[in-house]
């Protein structure tokens, strides 16, 4: 069944409407609260960030209170660059109630004395960017913002602008290749390269291992979770466990893509199985086809259908070999090629990598072409051994979770590969969803010519993006 408690069912027309529904009261507590009564609420709560990993809120805000710079202030930012595959949930929240988003960001900004809160989206995301501003201009006005100045950020249109420390490059005026310092160790400052620098190639020199570093932490949060914050806020931890299970209390909003009768975004009770989401905003299957599996963005292995009744949990993901990701689901058919699936995705992640871990990019493409040749059926016996081989070495050095992706995404490709395949399968195209037009969703078509140097059309130029745009800024 769906539910309604972060992602309303009608837009929030003005700031007016959202107060006279109750919005407003989350910030109200947070002036209250001290910081350390927000993060114990945010603890018993159980909320997990809903960005794809499902790290705990309260204690990701601990960690950035133990890093805090005593000089310069902490940055709280919304990650709103919304990129993976299968997802639209992020956009559809900022065009429902952009103001529920601002005001989970506004509470942890009190709650870290932050002088700058930054929203940070994709340039292409010409509505919600209208939708934030306009928002924005309302908060001010009306005095929620004090001291803190609020600014909405157009940034590029790279997959790994939503890698958390990408993102933050982007931020500093950088390209968005992501850094070895997690956020909670150096967020939002430009930091000069000095001798003692580790010459890393995003230009950003590591923050130290002490309290008293001069470089300031970042909160990085994105855009549900900073609308759980605000619910929880304003109702309390108990009434945000009223719904959910244990392991994953609360509510999820997921989207649906794919080989459905129709595409949409909604939000459902923690633990309300795959199949029923599935049916319940897609329709359940075109007529005379059947569902043969799931994928859960780029981050995790196909999940078959015969796993179409476990529980969207984070625990029960993970059972069936899965994981709840952004719950961002595109389904598939009997008319499409599993295999085929699997070598796009994997295309996909070999293009998006920057290159700074040169495992990363280079067995990442050769992962890729292994796979075209087994996707066409080239090779009477694939090198099963080579792909085990390429698995382990892709996450060599890795600095962020591409690689991982990488090697999860291929685990089951064998397995795959033996189940029938249809003699005339559609096209597949593994790419970000622009927009969900008429029950439909539009996907990102540029994806089709980009080359794994970021360019489009014509040919690669054998660099990896590292190289290619070392001296160039977003």
């Amino acid at each position: 069944m769906i539910v309604t408690r972060v992602l309303d069912p009608e837009p929030v027309a003005s700031l007016d409407d959202y107060v006279s529904a109750g919005g407003g009261s989350a910030l109200d507590v947070s002036l209250r609260w001290t910081r350390d009564e927000t993060i114990e609420e945010l603890d018993a709560s159980g909320l997990r960030g809903r960005g794809g990993a499902g790290f705990p809120t309260g204690k990701k805000w601990r960690t950035v209170t133990e890093h805090e710079s005593g000089e310069v202030p902490t940055t709280v930012v919304v990650n709103a660059a919304e990129g993976e595959p299968g997802s639209f949930k992020d956009r559809a929240l900022i065009r429902a109630n952009p103001y529920r988003v601002l005001e989970g960001a506004l509470v942890a900004a009190h709650a870290f004395g932050a002088t700058d809160l930054v929203v940070a989206l994709k340039a292409s995301f010409t509505e919600e960017i209208k939708r934030l501003r306009a928002a924005v201009e309302e908060i001010e006005a009306a005095g929620w913002c004090g001291e803190v100045a609020v600014e909405v950020f157009e940034g590029p249109q790279a997959y790994l602008y939503g890698e958390e420390t990408g993102l933050l490059e982007a931020l500093d005026g950088r390209q968005p290749f992501p850094r070895i310092a997690p956020p909670w160790r150096q967020g939002v400052v430009e930091v000069e390269i000095t001798s003692e620098s580790s010459g890393e190639p995003s230009g950003i020199a590591m923050a130290t291992e002490t309290r008293e570093s001069p470089v300031p932490p970042a909160l990085v949060n994105n855009v549900e979770t900073f609308a759980h914050v605000a619910q929880i806020m304003a109702h309390g931890a108990d009434w945000f466990r009223e719904t959910g299970t244990e392991d994953t209390p609360g509510t999820v909003v997921c989207t649906v893509t794919g080989s459905t009768k129709r595409h949409g975004v909604a939000e459902f009770e923690a633990g309300t199985t795959l199949e029923k989401v599935i049916d319940t905003l897609g329709g359940g299957p075109i007529e005379g086809r059947t569902f043969t599996a799931v994928l859960s963005g780029v981050s995790n292995p196909l999940l078959l259908a015969e796993h179409f009744d476990t529980p969207l949990t984070h625990a029960d993901m993970q059972k069936v070999g899965s994981g709840l990701g952004a719950t961002g689901f595109i389904v598939f058919d009997d008319r499409d090629d599993l295999v085929e699936v699997v070598q796009e995705a994997s295309r996909f992640l070999a293009v998006e990598s920057c290159g700074q871990c040169r495992p990363c990019k280079g067995d990442g493409l050769a992962i890729a072409d292994l796979l075209q040749t087994v996707q066409a059926r080239e090779a009477a016996e694939p090198e099963w051994s080579l792909l085990d081989q390429l698995r382990d070495t892709v996450v060599t050095g890795a600095r962020c979770y591409l690689a991982t992706q990488q090697q999860q995404i291929t685990l089951d490709v064998e397995v795959l590969s033996a189940i029938p395949r249809p003699d005339d399968p559609r096209p597949v195209l593994i790419a970000p969803i622009v927009d969900i037009r008429e029950e439909q969703a539009v996907l990102d078509e540029t994806q089709v010519d980009k080359n794994p140097d970021w360019t489009h059309g014509g040919s690669d130029s054998g660099q990896p993006p590292v190289e290619r745009l070392a001296d160039t800024g977003v």
